[in-house]
């Protein structure tokens, strides 16, 4: 029988404990109830004051610098008088919280609905991916918070959106944005933008011209309409279209506005576009790319960009294209050029020039242009072919080839008979290089291309052996840049390094060397490619020292190209019609190559003549090597004719080739049929030898005299 005393101490002793254990947790609960708390009064108390609102002062100055010292472009605030919301016209206003926040007057600082939907979308992501600031929030980043996008930052956002709420007036809340927000091209607040966009004040603005400064804050750059007028006038048409459904605007007010001609201020622009614009925008989207900083971050940061322009070669790469468009009369505005230059070793871009006028046209026609190569992709195949065993002294049919029902044509209608690799090349042969292609293979070809460098689609078919998939022009220039290092693979970059203001360094350029080719292979290239300048379709670009390339010309003349590079630098010409039409006549051999000969000629003067670091290979002292007066005269002009359809990329059938065929009628027994393999001879010469390995010394030479232009 249990003891009853016992059994009376055992339940005190367990209501003793209870008790202990609720009053442990409240007291742990009480502190750190206490302590986050304190933790919130801390974190509310490192927020900055609403009083801080009259200190604001825009950004420090960022500046671009080429390697060569000169500061290129500075990011800075434009500033201008601010103005009162009375002096603001009622269109701006309406513009800017039709399509910023509609809500504006009826929020307390943020919208719940939007909120809630980006929220959800962010924690998906796990990270932010879509904004739902209203123009207080906006207000409050802008005044008092960084630019990053993280959790943290949106919820101080949000707490300071409900502070300026609280305080001052929705009319005031939307006057201090309106003064303070960036619109683009260093301009802040709707009076500077005025000024910078329209030489007016803000009071004078139009509906046009209101909706276009109102789709501004979302991307400055992106809707800049000095940057893209066509994007710029797309986002005004969608802050017209904003403003009728929210009843601000009748239909026909849009219609009218939407149709109306957007004049610029001509002053503000040419100070705008600085020294080399086209190589500044390129130097951005790598800062995007490879540090991670916007734009906006960059002219809001006073960083100092260092770059690896070299300004005194952009400037003679700016007089060659200049000069050489006028003197062909190649003058309308959509008849363009584009160069890019680069350092065989660093890869490191010394100019940069993506079209005649950046003022005319911001298009950037070296690494956004996709355009056919022309011969000038001759240099993937014939590279496949020395990987593969043959030589520059193989010796291939020069004749009528049929595929199908694709007739290639060389141009003049002029065959050779059999003659070695390195004639092909300088003659710029097109039946033996689709010989060429169906013996290596296409599939080959085109990871050959793909290894050096083209990143663009490359279509299944022996037709890109004469250029028919469009290609970039630095893809191009990356990929015969990796025959001037000697088989290594450098990627053109344009910045070397990015220091805030106070000289710490936030990126360093790292660039990624790989070998895709071995010397051998190299050595052959090279070697044939310094014939096409010798004494191929390539001699315009002669400039008296050791240098290789080739022409390219793309059927109807649409294209004309000279890719080329000398021991120590890389340089790819393009020129054409923006709408691609034909520029009659005009070859890989002249223009292009032309201004290739007056850039590289400045480019290279403060540079000893040295010859490449290759082994030797002797072709020239060969007794049939020259080509003779009537051939330079024939294949000065090359062109790839008969190629595939501009623009047309996928596999195709072989059979339902069906080109226009304007080859000369011949018997059947002139015309051979290729399908897998072709007659060859590849016996080099008796007193040949297959180069050494390693490579030999560089060694300075004596320059060879030019030619006469």
């Amino acid at each position: 029988m249990t003891d009853p005393y016992f059994s009376y101490n055992r339940r005190k002793y367990k209501k003793q404990k209870q008790t202990e254990g609720f009053q442990y947790f409240f007291a742990m609960l009480f502190a750190f109830i206490l302590a986050g708390g304190m933790a919130v009064v801390l974190y509310f108390s490192s927020l900055p004051t609403i009083a801080q609102l009259a200190e604001y002062e825009p950004t420090l100055t960022s500046q671009v610098v080429s390697g060569d010292g000169q500061v290129i472009r500075t990011f800075g605030a434009y500033k201008s008088e601010k103005v009162s919301i009375d002096e603001m016209p009622d269109n701006l206003k309406k513009a800017i919280t039709a399509i910023e926040d509609k809500n504006f007057y009826h929020h307390s600082g943020f919208d719940i609905s939007a909120l809630a939907r980006s929220i959800i979308k962010n924690i998906m992501a796990g990270h932010i991916v879509q904004g739902a600031s209203t123009i207080t929030q906006q207000l409050a980043r802008i005044l008092f918070l960084s630019q990053e996008k993280t959790f943290d930052r949106k919820f101080k956002e949000l707490i300071l959106a409900y502070r300026l709420e609280k305080t001052i007036p929705k009319n005031k809340i939307l006057e201090m944005y309106l003064n303070n927000v960036y619109l683009g091209e260093g301009a802040y607040g709707v009076e500077a933008a005025s000024e910078m966009y329209f030489n007016k004040k803000a009071k004078e603005l139009t509906l046009a011209q209101c909706a276009l400064i109102a789709g501004l804050p979302q991307a400055p750059s992106v809707y800049s309409p000095y940057q893209n007028m066509k994007l710029a006038l797309k986002r005004r048409t969608k802050v017209l279209k904003r403003m009728v459904e929210e009843g601000f605007i009748t239909a026909n007010q849009a219609i009218e506005a939407n149709d109306s001609k957007i004049i610029l201020n001509d002053e503000a622009r040419r100070s705008i576009l600085r020294k080399a614009p086209y190589f500044i925008d390129f130097a951005m989207r790598e800062l995007k790319e490879k540090a991670g900083l916007t734009e906006e971050e960059v002219i809001h940061g006073g960083y100092k960009i260092y770059t690896t322009l070299n300004y005194e070669m952009q400037k003679a790469a700016e007089k060659s294209i200049t000069n050489g468009m006028k003197s062909w009369h190649l003058n309308k505005p959509n008849q363009q050029a584009a160069l890019i230059s680069f350092d065989a070793t660093s890869g490191q871009i010394l100019a940069y020039i993506g079209g005649k006028s950046y003022m005319e046209s911001q298009f950037d026609r070296v690494s956004q242009a996709v355009r056919q190569p022309g011969s000038s992709f001759k240099v993937f195949v014939y590279t496949t072919a020395m990987e593969k065993g043959l030589t520059p002294f193989t010796k291939y049919l020069d004749k009528p080839v049929k595929i199908g029902k694709w007739s290639p044509q060389n141009y003049g209608k002029r065959y050779r008979g059999e003659i070695p690799l390195y004639k092909a090349l300088a003659f710029s042969s097109n039946a033996i290089a689709v010989r060429l292609i169906m013996d290596v293979g296409v599939d080959e070809t085109t990871r050959m291309a793909q290894r050096l460098g083209i990143t663009t689609p490359i279509a299944h078919d022996p037709t890109i052996a004469l250029g028919s998939s469009a290609v970039k022009p630095i893809d191009m220039a990356t990929a015969y840049g990796v025959l001037a290092n000697g088989g290594v693979k450098v990627e053109p970059y344009s910045v070397e390094r990015v220091e805030t203001s106070t000289g710490r360094i936030i990126y360093q350029a790292n660039n990624n060397y790989k070998r895709i080719l071995e010397v051998k292979t190299v050595a052959y290239m090279v070697e044939m490619l310094k014939q096409v300048v010798k004494h191929g379709t390539g001699k315009a670009s002669s400039i008296g020292r050791p240098s290789a390339g080739k022409t390219g010309t793309t059927d109807s003349y649409r294209d004309a190209w000279f890719m080329g590079f000398t021991p120590d630098i890389v340089t790819g010409v393009w020129v054409g019609n923006d709408n691609n039409s034909s520029n009659h006549n005009l070859t890989g051999g002249t223009v292009p190559a032309i201004i290739w000969r007056d850039y590289m000629k400045v480019a290279t003067k403060d540079r000893p003549p040295a010859d490449f670091l290759y082994p030797e290979i002797i072709v020239d002292k060969i007794n049939d090597d020259k080509l003779s007066d009537e051939d330079v005269k024939e294949t000065i002009e090359d062109t790839s004719a008969q190629q595939k359809p501009a623009g047309k990329t996928s596999d195709i059938n072989l059979d339902s080739l069906d080109f226009k065929d304007d080859s000369p009628k011949t018997k059947p027994n002139q015309e051979e049929q290729v399908t897998s393999s072709t007659s060859r001879n590849s016996t080099a010469p008796k007193d040949f030898a297959p180069p050494p390995v390693p490579l030999k010394q560089l060694k300075a030479i004596d320059p060879e005299p030019p030619l006469p232009n």
